[in-house]
This record gives structure tokens, C-alpha cells and sequence, in this order.
């Protein structure tokens, strides 16, 4: 059996599962193995091929990219990411947040209000009593 010599392998897969919002316990399920087993295969510098294959999958990677991952580029790529279609994505908000605000706000106040009635109405059950 082979195994990965990359630095830091173990690190790489727990940034890459904190990143696609994978928890330690998930990967150990989908592994077969113990949370224990996820967390000192994330300390080891080496893995065996055919584990981080496995994890690979799992995280919806290609191996290679577990063992070339690296946080510059990852950050290099959403800083400099653009939707061809229609241009920068940060330009183009097709809601306005003050109406979603507003909403939002509004929706509170019909709960409160509803809310407040419930209490109202159990007050005058208990008073009735």
C-alpha cells in the first residue's frame, strides 16, 4: 500500500470538511470508523492512498486535490471569482435588502401580535376558573 507523503494531509482534510460544512462525526459515519478515528487521521501528516481516497470521495474532491489544497488558493479564487454571464456577482443583488428587512420585520410583528392574543386569551381561561 502507498501513502501520501504530502505535508500535512490530515490538516488539509479537516479544513476541506470544515469548508463543505462537514462535521467530524459525518465523515466518521461515512467512513465506518469511530469520530476518534476522523480526528487523529486530520493530526497525521501521512494517510494511506486508499483511506484518503475514500475520504476524497466523501468530501467530493479528487485526491489530488486534498494533497495540492491550499488556503491562498482558495481564497484567491472566491476574491476573484465572476459570473461571465453577468458580470461581477457582488453587483448584482436582484432584491432590495431593505424590502427583505422590511418583510422580515413585518412577519415579527404579525407573530408577536399573535402570540400576545394567545396569551391574552389563555389569562381570561385561567380567570374563568
Amino acid at each position: 500500500m502507498e501513502t501520501s507523503t504530502n505535508t500535512n494531509v490530515g490538516r488539509k482534510i479537516g479544513r476541506i470538511r470544515e469548508l463543505r460544512g462537514i462535521k467530524q462525526e459525518t465523515l466518521a459515519s461515512e467512513l465506518g470508523v469511530s469520530q476518534q478515528t476522523v480526528s487523529r487521521m486530520e493530526q497525521s501528516e501521512i494517510l494511506e492512498d486508499d483511506v484518503l481516497e475514500k475520504v476524497a470521495k466523501i468530501l467530493g474532491v479528487t485526491p489530488d486535490a486534498i494533497k495540492n489544497f491550499s488556503e491562498e488558493a482558495v481564497f484567491n479564487y472566491f476574491n476573484n471569482f465572476h459570473d461571465n454571464s453577468t458580470g461581477d456577482f457582488r453587483h448584482h443583488c436582484t432584491f432590495n435588502p431593505l424590502d427583505k428587512l422590511m418583510e422580515l420585520v413585518e412577519e415579527n410583528k404579525k407573530l408577536y401580535e399573535r402570540l400576545l392574543q394567545a396569551e391574552k386569551e389563555k389569562n381570561e381561561l385561567f380567570k374563568g376558573k
